[in-house]
């Protein structure tokens, strides 16, 4: 059973996780742009620090968030099979 697992010969196994690291990277930047949107508004509408504070908050946020959400999941290889997976 384990050698079937590891057929490299299976096309529908790397398409199934091509489409799975697609999904994946696709919700890290919805994650991370709700991350931004809400609180680039919320500190510009409901503090004194006003546009340009939710400016600077919201560029932190999206420098931040793309640092440790999603540079590091695009740089995965998507077959299966490579080496340092």
């Amino acid at each position: 059973m384990d050698a079937d697992f590891n057929d490299t010969n299976k096309p529908d196994l790397l398409a199934h996780e091509q489409t799975y690291h697609g999904f994946s990277i696709l919700l890290r930047w919805c994650m991370l742009g709700l991350a931004t949107a809400i609180s680039t508004l919320t500190v510009w509408f409901a503090t004194p620090a006003g546009f340009l504070g939710g400016l600077i908050i919201g560029i932190v946020v999206f420098a931040v968030g793309y640092a440790i959400l999603v540079r590091r999941e695009e740089k995965q290889p998507l077959s299966l099979w490579t080496e340092g997976r």
